[in-house]
């Protein structure tokens, strides 16, 4: 006579069952879930804006000569560079390894663009910047070094920022702050070296 098996319960009580596939079953099934189920990123994401910020840096070391009316060229180019720049990280997001699970609601979309936007907030001071350069009485030249000095300012800033908002101990904000105001002198020396 054989043993008689009882079947095992299909889970505990308030868990839902497990399928035969195991664990790696359950991560797909995870990673198909709506994202409102997901950690959310805050409302600001800051690393947003140390990229957003070098991003500026860079486009005022490329800008060289411009046109007819370099300040507002440069002006312009800043934030065209940060809104395209923006779009670029919300698509990467939103159709990367999301859209082979699944396309985003509108809630998630609303969300992405939202935390991506720090992207173009950065860009804002260094235009600024180069809008008032008359103001104080620079000239084209005068008024980029002005911006791309705001840009690196920015850069550390929100580096800051970023590593505060992920509860970094005050040694890591300094070495935060260290870091990106060392790649800020890169990008400031490179525009030296360019103009020679």
């Amino acid at each position: 006579m054989t043993a008689q098996r009882t079947p095992r319960p299909p889970g505990r009580p308030g868990r839902p069952a497990r399928s035969p596939a195991g664990p790696a079953d359950a991560r797909d099934s995870a990673t198909v879930a709506d994202d409102a189920s997901a950690p959310r990123r805050p409302h600001d994401d800051y690393t947003g804006g140390v990229y957003g910020s070098m991003l500026a840096a860079s486009v005022i070391v490329g800008a060289g000569t411009l046109g007819s009316f370099p300040r507002l060229e440069l002006v312009l180019l800043l934030l065209l560079t940060g809104v395209v720049f923006w779009i670029a990280h919300v698509h990467a997001h939103l159709f990367g390894a999301r859209l082979a699970q699944r396309p985003p609601d509108r809630a998630v979309v609303r969300r992405v663009c939202r935390e991506e936007w720090t992207i173009v907030k950065a860009a804002v001071p260094p235009a600024v910047a180069v809008g008032v350069g008359p103001v104080l009485g620079l000239g084209v030249q005068g008024g980029q070094w002005f911006a791309l000095s705001v840009a690196v300012a920015g850069q550390v800033g929100w580096s800051v920022a970023a590593a505060r908002q992920a509860g970094a101990p005050g040694r890591l904000l300094v070495l935060s702050a260290l870091v990106n105001l060392v790649l800020g002198l890169v990008i400031l020396a490179s525009k030296l070296w360019l103009k020679h």
